[in-house]
């Protein structure tokens, strides 16, 4: 591991003016049989799963069909239980005094990123294209058929707004955001490579550690290239559906590869220059164009309605959250579901609470990554209450201008929809005056940016799966994304978007094991942080000395071991394998 650049890419010099990478190493690397395994399985099971796809599309449909219904039918109650507990220990974070006792890179660290830019930054990474997708398309689809939530006055169809302010609010940014936290100790605080193998494995026996940590770094690299290719897929045809609403193009396999090859180039060009100068002005980009369109659509659009909706379902979520959060349609289990199509939890809440956890990869590791700096109450509030403040307002203006419209046009924003879900909004801004034409161009850029956006984080969370501890160069991150692309064309202009559809639900349904790895995950980091005394203080402020005078010492094993002292530099030298990766 080169010791050139800080983590950062900021020389970090000390009294003899050698500089030192922050955090320092103190994880274990695989031996290289586990490396080669987690080199070379992912693209073959993909590759092979792709084959059979195209091969069988009808066969390999059927079966994750009945994967889906398995999961639907036999664990809601898992899911509901997890999103639960995301919360609880975000909530215990907030409000605990190890909320405000730590913080990531140590008592002296100081956050890289200004609040614009790192919220910017973690919001077009965790929800931005999925909110362009269903912030018109669930209230649409929801507004004739809402359990739970109970109607309000006369007011039915704002009842698919509320279940759409859940789904995309503060319980999937809570479950987003505990992994992101138990990355993010582990890394900035422990020394640790930012993976999931080095934030869960310790709990195992010394014996079981290294298989442990092959399985769940593969099930993460295999979650976050499935995810980031299918999303990308959709992405390319929501953007087509934008581009043909206002050029006169038509939608074809042609035009979607060029969007991809566009779209590749432009992720490729900002994974190259690095965060500074590629993802955060993007992400930047994002947020202004997306104030540009959420301002717009209420000034220009039914303003009285849209403030009187979203004053009746802010209203009606708060009163129904805990009902929402609980709910596991628990008549539905009296007998085996014959479809998951049956259930309405396994179209909304165990999809949804599926397709975050398989995201949770790399959009976890990417806010890990850049949130260096602040306490963990800083973290979680950041993360979570903020960006679901947002949400809610976003939500709250299209949805609302959505169903007013669609009742205006006597239900032709359903139709719309029944037809094509990525093309409700742009349906829904044709209907609106004055500047409806220049919002359906803000609208399809922002398509582009927000998923160029989710490419670049997720590039640099699989860089960081794949080569840790080694540092991926920009170069390797520029394969990456190509690679990711060249899937994705494979997918959508040989197989369609039926096959498209068939990966991403077979990739939703490795939820499902994966949210297994991650409870264990935060169960590790809850231990850590529970454990975490004076000795373990000073290896975190150790960790995070850039002074190469300073230094950790290790135990015969290559475990780091630190004496509780008033003076870091009394610090015995490196001794054993980790001293060396550092060199």
């Amino acid at each position: 591991m080169s010791d050139k650049k800080t983590m950062q890419g900021q020389p970090a010099g000390g009294q003899d003016g050698a500089a030192v990478v922050i955090p320092r190493f103190t994880g274990k690397d695989l031996p290289p049989f586990g490396r080669l395994i987690i080199q070379f399985t992912p693209p073959l099971a993909i590759i092979l799963l792709i084959a059979a796809v195209l091969t069988n599309p009808d066969g390999v449909a059927a079966v994750i069909s009945e994967m889906r219904t398995f999961v639907t039918g036999g664990f809601t109650w898992l899911f509901v239980l997890y999103s639960l507990f995301a919360v609880a220990v975000c909530a215990w974070l907030i409000f605990s005094k190890v909320g405000s006792r730590v913080r990531l890179g140590g008592p002296n660290a100081k956050p890289e990123y200004s609040d614009f830019a790192w919220y910017s930054m973690l919001f077009a990474c965790g929800q931005g294209i999925g909110l362009i997708f269903w912030s018109v398309a669930q209230p649409i689809m929801l507004r004739d058929q809402s359990p739970v939530v109970e109607a309000i006055g006369t007011n039915v169809a704002g009842n698919g707004i509320v279940w759409a302010y859940f789904h995309w609010g503060f319980t999937a940014w809570a479950m987003y955001c505990v992994v992101a936290v138990c990355l993010a100790y582990s890394h900035h605080n422990l020394g640790k490579t930012l993976t999931f193998r080095e934030a869960t494995v310790d709990m195992f026996p010394k014996w079981a550690r290294c298989g442990a940590g092959v399985v769940i770094e593969l099930l993460a690299i295999m979650a976050t290239i499935l995810g980031l290719a299918t999303s990308f897929g959709f992405a390319a045809m929501q953007f087509t559906s934008g581009l043909t609403s206002f050029t006169g193009l038509t939608e074809s396999p042609a035009l979607w590869l060029a969007v991809i090859i566009g779209f590749g180039t432009i992720a490729a060009i900002s994974a190259f220059f690095g965060i500074n100068k590629g993802m955060r002005l993007i992400s930047e980009t994002n947020s202004i164009l997306s104030i540009v369109l959420v301002v717009a659509a209420f000034i220009f659009g039914p303003t009285l309605f849209i403030l009187s909706n979203m004053t009746e379902t802010f209203g009606a979520f708060f009163a129904n959250f805990v009902a929402m959060s609980f709910w596991t349609d628990a008549p539905s289990t009296a007998k085996a579901l014959t479809s998951w199509k049956d259930s309405w939890n396994g179209w909304w809440t165990v999809f949804i609470w599926c397709w975050v956890i398989a995201f949770s990869p790399f959009v976890a590791g990417f806010i890990a990554r850049i949130s260096r700096g602040r306490t963990l109450r800083e973290f979680v509030i950041g993360v979570t209450v903020i960006p679901s403040l947002i949400v809610m307002v976003w939500i709250g203006v299209l949805g609302s201008a959505a169903i007013y419209y669609d009742d205006l046009t006597g239900r032709g924003v359903s139709a719309a929809v029944s037809a094509n879900v990525s093309s409700g909004l742009f349906v829904m801004l044709e209907s609106m005056p004055m500047v409806g034409s220049l919002l359906l161009v803000v609208s399809t850029i922002l398509v582009a940016t927000y998923y160029i956006t989710s490419l670049d984080a997720g590039t640099y969370a699989l860089a960081d799966f794949v080569s840790a501890p080694k540092q991926a160069g920009a170069w390797f991150r520029v394969i990456l994304v190509f690679s990711i692309a060249a899937v994705t064309t494979v997918l959508l202009t040989v197989g369609g978007s039926a096959v498209v559809d068939t990966v991403q639900t077979g990739t939703i349904i490795g939820g499902f094991p994966f949210s297994i790895v991650i409870l264990l995950m935060i169960v590790n980091t809850i231990r850590r942080l529970k454990k975490r005394d004076s000795a373990t203080r000073e290896l975190e402020k150790l960790v995070n000395n850039p002074d190469p005078s300073v230094k950790l010492h290790f135990d015969a094993e290559g475990e780091p071991r630190v004496k509780a002292s008033h003076s870091s530099q009394q610090s015995a030298p490196f001794v054993g394998a980790a001293a060396r990766a550092m060199s």
